[in-house]
């Protein structure tokens, strides 16, 4: 292995320290030992010896950082031409020129295309007459040109579709810049609103936009008003969210009557709504917030319908009449029940359509206005996913959803709730040699620590299985009640092709098994999701499926925190960890309320102000549990730019490792240097990030072919 470029850029700086340079033997951490921060807390007394990476206007941090990816990419140098054959072989299997299933909207169908050779999205319309022309709206490739990194917040379409809202983010911080276009004369409006966050909605004018921004931390709580061809320094505030913990956004009815302003932290919820063609008026509070009370609206007919968790942990609905929105009220519409969750609430002229879960199987039903029946959408295969299309329309009859499972490609339906039935409108399509019968789906359940069934959803090839333990790839996120739902991807064909089985750990944390799964994996309980996981693939290896040899583990984000914690409790049982974007440093994070996201987490992970929250969360904290002990081959990954989870969680991570534990495995830091929490924009360069971790794998494991 070739190290001498990794090792001249080391050697050039100041107070780095390198071991010799023998074949594939990683060099000591490639910062300084420097004084280290120390915190104390309820008596403990907090290290921090990589304390210094966080600052990023740092020469020394920016060379930390690029001396890491050199040697990363040193290190994988013998997979070059790996990381190519996957790319292509990945590509190969999509069409790269494609056609959304249009969506109509009043008088327009509206959809998007891709075109081969492009990174990006071009989005179209054309009237609903036969034989309409193309108009192009916008493309994406044309704002993206010339940049590393690109992202569309929101394209929102005046009510009379004369005008595009637009936001764009060309850094991966998700702090958009909203700009507006006339449609019909292709002009440019001089209207620019820096920094914007995703929430953007029209008033019934046509001329009122109302768009969300952010507090220092990234915090979305501002509502505020602009009236095209106006200075944007005369819009007017309508909404501040001022408590820490909680969110604003802005969002409207599917009937287009209201403007509805959301305000919500983990736990507790508030709405405010004003008719949408007065949007000089005032915002009215539809039930103020009480602490631990979520709700949610939509109106119908003479009713708001509000779906709460008041006195119902997975959920109810309830209903009331416009004019006599007092709580006193309400009146039951769907009562709660032990097994099953409601997931969302969507309102169409004649009928109401209910997203559910029961025993982690998702469901919809909906509800008939003229005949009061509840009816169920029917879904043939035992293990699936689906989820209700964006469908804009209020005055129709068909619900537009999206099926796919582990060995099904997402299929577009629209299912006419008149006559039940469902109408396939499109299967993506999957170039090469792929049949869906070659492949086959199932679910098991692992015993957790305290005897808890929990669900583990597994594909492979029929004709690769069974004959020995395989190569096992596991995955799984477990917070914010985030539901890890099985879905189809042709990349991971690379994997399954090649004798690997793919398993998604659907363990607490998250909300597949109703809202008490939720409940069980946060706070104080949080270690359930990590026992969880360890529980799966404990069972996988007894059970025959891999090895600990053979298993390779996965999570991003707040899964990466689920990576950094079960791979210091259990680093025996895997033989490979990838990290991505992972949540590792919680204790210094979690004491600096000036960092995105923190003060709206507490409520996930607790309030580490007070002593018992700090020493549980001190107890897992992934940075803070490095220990010298063995651990997997590992690769760790981060974005510069990440707003969600700081570059510098993934880089003192791994430098901590570095230093402290004993085995002389592979560990690399890969630092996107253009982007952020989402990786790569373009959807080539997103594939290449995938061949790099599938390459990985391959090389650990010694997969040859």
């Amino acid at each position: 292995m070739k190290l001498y470029l990794l090792l001249a850029i080391l050697t050039a700086m100041s107070a780095v320290t390198v071991v010799s340079a023998g074949t594939d033997t990683p060099p000591t951490p490639p910062v300084a030992k420097k004084e280290p921060k120390i915190t104390e807390k309820h008596g403990h007394k907090l290290v921090d010896p990589y304390a210094w990476l966080r600052n990023r206007e740092s020469p020394e941090v920016m060379k930390y950082l690029k001396a890491e990816n050199l040697y990363t990419e040193e290190m994988m140098k013998d997979t070059e031409e790996l990381q190519n054959q996957l790319f292509e072989e990945m590509k190969s299997r999509i069409k790269e020129t494609d056609l959304s299933v249009p969506q109509r909207i009043d008088t327009y169908m509206y959809y998007s295309r891709t075109e081969e050779g492009k990174q990006y999205k071009i989005h179209c319309r054309r009237g609903v007459e036969e034989g309409a022309p193309e108009e192009i709206i916008f493309d994406e490739n044309k704002y993206a040109a010339n940049k590393p990194y690109f992202a569309v917040g929101t394209l929102k379409v005046s009510p009379d579709h004369n005008i595009l809202a637009y936001s764009t983010d060309t850094s991966g911080a998700e702090k958009f810049e909203l700009g507006f276009i006339n449609l019909a004369t292709g002009e440019t409006y001089a209207d620019r609103i820096a920094s914007t966050t995703y929430g953007v909605q029209w008033a019934a004018d046509n001329k009122t936009v109302f768009y969300t921004l952010m507090d220092d931390t990234g915090r979305a709580c501002l509502i505020k008003r602009h009236v095209l061809g106006t200075p944007v320094k005369e819009d007017k505030d309508v909404y501040e969210e001022k408590d820490g913990q909680f969110w604003t956004g802005i969002g409207k009815s599917r009937d287009r009557r209201f403007l509805l302003i959301s305000s919500s932290s983990s736990t507790t919820s508030e709405v405010r709504f004003l008719d949408a063609r007065t949007p000089e008026g005032e915002f009215k509070i539809f039930r103020p917030r009480e602490k631990g009370i979520e709700y949610g609206l939509i109106c119908h007919g003479d009713y708001f319908y509000i779906l709460t968790n008041e006195n119902a942990v997975n959920f109810k609905i309830m209903r009331t009449k416009f004019d006599n929105i007092a709580s006193a009220s309400w009146e039951e519409f769907v009562p709660a029940r032990d097994n099953v969750l409601i997931d969302d609430l969507d309102e169409f002229s004649g009928h109401l359509v209910i997203s559910e879960r029961e025993d982690g199987l998702q469901k919809v039903r909906y509800y008939d206005c003229k005949t009061g029946e509840f009816k169920f959408i029917p879904f043939e295969e035992a293990v699936y996913s689906v989820s209700l299309d964006a469908n804009p329309e209020f005055d129709t009859n068909l619900v537009r959803y999206r099926y796919y499972s582990l060995t099904t490609p997402e299929s577009v339906f629209d299912f006419d709730m008149n006559a039940g039935k469902a109408e396939l409108k499109k299967e993506t399509e999957v170039l090469g040699t792929f049949k869906k019968e070659n492949y086959h789906a199932e679910r098991i359940f692992a015993k957790a620590a305290d005897g808890v069934m929990v669900p583990i959803s597994l594909v492979y090839r029929r004709d690769m299985h069974g004959k020995e333990p395989a190569n096992l790839y596991l995955t799984a996120y477990g917070s914010y009640g985030s539901s890890y739902d099985p879905y189809f991807s042709s990349i991971r064909l690379s994997l399954l092709d090649r004798g690997f089985t793919y398993a998604i750990a659907h363990i607490r944390g998250g909300q597949e098994m109703g809202r008490p799964w939720y409940n069980d994996g946060k706070l104080l309980k949080k270690k359930n999701t990590f026992t969880d996981f360890i529980a799966c693939a404990e069972h996988l290896v007894s059970a025959g499926y891999t090895t600990k040899q053979k298993l390779v583990i996965n999570g991003g984000s707040a899964g990466g925190l689920l990576m950094g914690a079960v791979v210091n409790m259990r680093p025996d049982l895997f033989k490979a960890v990838i990290a991505d974007v992972p949540f590792v440093d919680v204790m210094n994070t979690m004491l600096d309320p000036s960092l995105p996201l923190v003060r709206e987490e507490y409520e996930e992970w607790g309030n580490p102000e007070e002593k018992e929250y700090f020493e549980y969360m001190l107890s897992y904290s992934p940075y803070d549990n490095v220990s010298a002990q063995n651990y997997p081959d590992m690769l760790v990954t981060g974005g510069l730019n990440d707003p969600r989870v700081s570059f510098w969680e993934p880089a003192k991570f791994v430098a901590k490792l570095r230093d402290t534990k004993k085995d002389k495995n592979l560990l690399l830091l890969k630092t996107n240097l253009d982007a952020g929490h989402a990786g790569a924009s373009g959807r080539y360069d997103y594939i290449k990030e995938i061949a790099f971790e599938y390459a990985f794998i391959f090389k650990v494991f010694g997969v040859k072919f």
